[in-house]
């Protein structure tokens, strides 16, 4: 759990961290796109390249980044374990007991990890560079053009903001439970099937008591400062498009065009 960092705000002075939030969700959106064409290792090169940049102009460890990425690797080797099972296509590599192991199931693994790892540094980059404020201003105003058909931006943007931001509480409060059942004897590692479900069983009930409770106070909290939603409101701070942000878009443009030229030559 404490591998898990989506949501996290890194408070750095970079170029990246001081871009707009608009630029920066609009970029991670061309990027993303970029991933799922089928470009070959050339691109998933490029983009590999590009997207290490970003991390460099961020200024974030590389261990933060690694922290984002552990999480999904049981669901990395399901994948390669289902592939081996059921993908019989290409060149036989080897057979482990009975069971041929084919290059297309290697390379569909390999493909897939390739791009949730892209993926997964892009959208971590987002969330570390832009604080959870600034990212609801950018993506309300990103759904403005939408509230003509009757989209509400703003409560969208909202909730968007404060899932992010409540994940790292509950992580924290997850572990301050496990903490304290420990101390009273309670093992989540050891012991039979049951037992094991009995002890999630109890750290599950008062993790969603404590959200439950969070939530509540966060609701009354903005009650009593006059949140009203669907109301029109004033900003402290205003958004400005620079220069910067302007190049930001035009390099993820330029990359979505050159992986879209690519996917056609491979």
């Amino acid at each position: 759990m404490n591998s898990f960092v989506l949501g996290k705000y890194i408070p750095l002075d970079s170029v990246i961290h001081r871009m707009d939030p608009r630029a920066k969700i609009m970029a991670m959106l061309l990027v993303l796109v970029s991933v799922f064409f089928p470009v070959g290792w050339l691109g998933y090169g490029v983009l590999a390249v590009c997207i290490i940049s970003v991390v460099l102009l961020s200024k974030l460890n590389f261990d933060f980044i690694w922290k984002a990425l552990k999480p999904m690797l049981f669901m990395l080797v399901f994948l390669l374990v289902l592939n081996v099972l059921v993908l019989k296509t290409g060149t036989l590599l080897f057979t482990i007991f009975g069971i041929g192991i084919y290059s297309n199931a290697i390379f569909q693994t390999l493909f897939i990890a390739v791009r949730l790892i892209l993926m997964i540094m892009i959208t971590t980059v987002l969330t570390a560079t832009t604080k959870p404020l600034d990212l609801t201003l950018g993506i309300e105003d990103l759904l403005q053009p939408f509230q003509k058909i009757g989209v509400p931006s703003h409560e969208i943007a909202m909730l968007i903001s404060i899932a992010l931001r409540f994940i790292p509480d509950l992580i924290e409060e997850t572990q301050k439970i496990m903490r304290a059942q420990a101390s009273r004897g309670v093992d989540l590692k050891e012991g039979s099937i049951k037992e094991k479900i009995v002890a999630i069983l109890s750290l599950i009930v008062p993790l969603f008591v404590s959200a439950f409770q969070r939530a509540e106070d966060l609701a009354n909290a903005m009650e009593s400062r006059g949140y009203a939603p669907g109301q029109e409101r004033t900003r402290y701070k205003v958004l400005k498009i620079r220069g910067r942000d302007i190049t930001l878009l035009a390099g993820a443009t330029l990359l979505l065009v050159s992986m879209i030229v690519i996917a056609f030559i491979v």
